[in-house]
């Protein structure tokens, strides 16, 4: 082997640094060149920094590659949206990479997007500080510089939103749109974050995932070409949905003084969460008969949502969001998203996306019946004993035995819609959500609202918690009670 001959003299040859650019700057070969360079190493010759991640194994679940690897397919990834013959797989993609001024800078941060990773530290903060040496060493400009600095600084920003945050939540919109700062940054961050996730693992991108990042980058598009001073009022939003969805239900001959006695006992917050097509589904279930017959439970794809959606109306009773969520995991159903609302009439209207458990939609009618039948059954009378069997009773795959999790339960306050969220991060299992919601029965908390996330095993679920009398839950003689009994739960059974 010569790559002895790269010593810093090598590196510091204004005629290597330029032929080490313009490979970057080729219409095509670059991934090919990159697998090779690492095969042969020489890019680790190169790129010290480069040389600390090579075979380098990620102690989790959701990455299967060492980091080398998976940076590399990143980078293929990349250039994949950039070929023609591939571009039925990612359209917007595909279109929005032919708009970028200089693919090479995209392609840079790739490749520095994890280059810090297992040394100590925040691995975005200390991956930037190794892309703008280099940079600066190949004769980028600032702005150049600046931007591959900043993709790999936040080259986390979207996916984290898009899974943690209320993304139907104007005001998150406005304050990811902000930190973004335009769209040709929000432009380069998606492409990055669509590849990102697709080389972590075959298994980690699905329908649910590529929903969720589509929604978040129309939505702060739409908050560019507004203006960032001029962000989307809720009151617009909910007077919009309701028309929308007014006109189409009386064109199924609903009366308009039964949709709006419906939808006056439903606070503004549900107009806001769901989309106008969802209103329109709830409301004709619900007004479907002269008197409300309950439970009720549909089933449908959901492509907006990437998934199937499922439809519970039941009384509002104890127990409800805890038994569903016992006989979705005993069903071997992955939840993605909860969404909760309560209507002044005594009824609960839960949705749920759901997935099988090899990430795709269920399409089996069999199936489908299977999971209504089994649900109405059980939400005739709701019973906390079947939450506690369920749950006892799901094993736990082999493993994530070898990956412990200690249970983290955060409380914060949320003063602007009186509520507290509560976050729960965990080893994710099956009936994970259900041993959830049965310690906050327990404990005599009402859930609001849910924002469920995983990410390999590791699971991130946001709850929005009040006491019984709709007050925050700011004690923290009664923050722990909640928080032990979680932990408690959670440890016990599974």
């Amino acid at each position: 082997s010569h790559t002895y001959l790269i010593n810093d003299k090598f590196r510091n040859d204004l005629r290597c640094q330029s032929l080490f650019m313009e490979i970057f700057r080729q219409p095509r070969g670059l991934t090919h060149e990159l697998r090779r360079m690492n095969r042969y190493g020489i890019l680790a010759a190169y790129l010290p920094v480069f040389a600390n991640i090579v075979g380098q194994m990620q102690h989790d679940l959701f990455h299967v590659y060492t980091v080398d690897e998976h940076t590399l397919f990143l980078v293929r990834n990349l250039r994949r949206f950039t070929v023609k013959e591939f571009e039925n797989e990612f359209p917007l993609c595909s279109s929005i990479i032919k708009t970028i001024p200089k693919t090479e800078l995209l392609y840079i941060a790739g490749l520095f997007h994890d280059i810090a990773k297992g040394r100590g530290g925040d691995h975005s903060t200390l991956g930037a500080q190794d892309a703008i040496s280099f940079c600066q060493h190949h004769g980028l400009s600032n702005y150049d510089t600046n931007l591959v600095a900043w993709l790999v600084r936040n080259h986390l920003y979207m996916s984290t939103t898009a899974q943690r945050r209320d993304i139907s939540d104007p005001e998150v919109i406005f304050e990811f749109a902000n930190t973004v700062g335009s769209q040709e940054k929000l432009d380069y961050l998606y492409l990055i974050t669509v590849a990102d996730v697709r080389a972590t693992s075959p298994t980690l991108w699905n329908a649910w995932k590529n929903s969720l990042l589509l929604d978040l980058y129309y939505a702060a598009t739409r908050a560019f070409r507004r203006g960032l001073g001029n962000p989307e009022s809720l009151s617009e939003r909910i007077t919009e949905s309701k028309n929308l969805a007014l006109q189409r239900l009386l064109k199924q001959g609903i009366s308009e003084q039964r949709i709006l006695e419906v939808w006056s006992n439903l606070e503004d917050d549900y107009f806001i969460r769901y989309f106008v097509d969802e209103i329109v589904w709830h409301a004709s279930a619900i007004l479907s008969t002269k008197e409300l017959q309950l439970p009720i439970v549909l089933v449908r794809e959901q492509t907006q949502r990437g998934g199937t959606e499922l439809f519970v109306c039941a009384r509002d009773v104890r127990y409800v969001f805890a038994t569903i969520t016992a006989t979705l995991g005993r069903l071997g159903l992955s939840i993605t998203d909860a969404r909760i609302a309560t209507s002044k009439l005594g009824y609960t209207l839960d949705t749920f996306i759901v997935l099988e458990k090899d990430g795709g939609i269920i399409t089996d009618p069999h199936r489908i019946d299977e999971i209504i039948n089994e649900l109405t059954r059980l939400l005739v009378a709701p019973d906390i004993k079947h939450v506690f069997s369920s749950t006892a009773n799901m094993p736990v795959p082999r493993q994530l035995k070898h990956f412990p999790l200690a249970t983290r339960v955060l409380f914060q306050r949320d003063d602007k819609n009186q509520r507290t969220i509560m976050e729960v991060v965990a080893r994710d299992h099956p009936g994970l959500l259900a041993k959830i919601a049965a310690a906050l029965v327990k404990c005599d908390v009402r859930l609001q609202n849910a924002k469920i996330a995983t990410f390999g095993e590791r699971a991130e679920d946001i709850f929005f918690i009040t006491n019984k009398d709709h007050s925050l839950i700011d004690d923290e003689i009664r923050q722990n009670e909640i928080k032990e009994e979680i932990i408690n739960m959670v440890a016990n059974t599974g």
